[in-house]
C-alpha cells in the first residue's frame, strides 16, 4: 500500500497499545429539527453537516443486518447490531454504494485484528472525497465488547477527544482472547457469525514489518438480509 495509507494507520487504533490519558468528551450541541430537515433521499447528499440525520433516516428505510465479506480466502458473514443504529446504517449505506468493493484488508495483525476499508483505487478515493470524510459519533454499549469476531470502527486517536469513528475503515478482532483494552475506545457495531476459518487463513498471509500484506487482500461485501 502507498505511504498515505500508512500515515492513516499510524493514528488509527492498531498502533496504540499503550494507555492514554482520557479527555472528557465535549458535548455536541445540535438542533434535531434542523438536522432532520437536512436529511434527504438522494444518497449523494450525505456530508459532514448532516451525518446523524441522514443515517437515521437511511437506517429506518434500510433495516438490513446481515452482510457477507468475500475474499480469496473464503467468506465471512457478519451480523450488524440494531442497537448501534448509526454505525449499522453507515455500513449498510457504504455496502449499497459498493464502496468496499474496491478496498482491501490493508493490515493483518496476527492474533489481534484484521483491518480494512481503504485502498489506492481511484474510485475509493473519489468516494471518500465526495462525502467529505464525515465522522460518526461513538455508540458505546455495555453489552458490545471487543470479543473474538467483533466488528468495530477504526478511528484517529490524536486530536479526537470525542472518539469519533471513521465511517470507512473497520476491523475484526481475530484474537480468541478478544481485544478488551479497546472497549469504550472504539464502537463495536457487529460480530462474525460464520467464517472464522477464513479469518484464520487471512491471519497467516505474509506481511511486511508494518503488518501490511505483501499482496493485497481484496474484499467484496454484499447484503444478505
Amino acid at each position: 500500500m502507498k505511504i498515505f495509507l500508512k500515515a492513516f494507520f499510524i493514528v488509527a487504533i492498531i498502533a496504540f497499545y499503550q494507555c492514554k490519558d482520557e479527555k472528557k468528551p465535549v458535548e455536541k450541541q445540535t438542533n434535531k429539527n434542523k438536522l432532520e430537515e437536512k436529511a434527504v433521499k438522494a444518497w449523494d447528499s450525505l456530508n459532514s453537516e448532516n451525518t446523524e440525520a441522514f443515517l437515521t433516516v437511511f437506517g429506518k428505510q434500510n433495516p438490513e443486518t446481515i452482510v457477507e465479506i468475500t475474499t480469496d480466502f473464503g467468506k465471512i458473514k457478519l451480523r450488524l447490531f440494531e442497537d448501534v443504529p448509526i454505525h449499522r446504517a453507515n455500513f449498510i449505506f457504504l455496502t449499497k454504494i459498493k464502496y468496499f468493493n474496491t478496498t482491501v484488508f490493508y493490515r493483518i495483525a496476527k492474533n489481534f485484528v484484521l483491518q480494512g476499508g481503504n485502498s489506492d483505487e481511484m474510485y475509493t478515493q473519489r468516494e471518500r472525497r465526495k462525502y467529505g470524510n464525515y465522522l460518526l459519533e461513538p455508540e458505546f454499549r455495555n453489552n458490545r465488547k471487543h470479543k473474538y469476531g467483533a466488528l468495530a470502527a477504526a478511528r484517529q486517536w490524536d486530536n479526537n477527544p470525542n472518539k469519533l469513528s471513521s465511517p470507512f475503515e473497520f476491523y475484526i478482532v481475530q484474537s480468541k482472547r478478544g481485544a478488551h483494552h479497546l472497549d469504550n475506545e472504539h464502537t463495536v457495531f457487529g460480530e462474525v457469525i460464520s467464517g472464522f476459518d477464513t479469518m484464520t487463513k487471512m491471519s497467516k498471509v505474509e506481511v511486511g514489518v508494518d503488518e501490511w500484506p505483501l499482496d493485497d487482500v481484496k474484499m467484496h461485501i454484499e447484503i444478505i438480509e
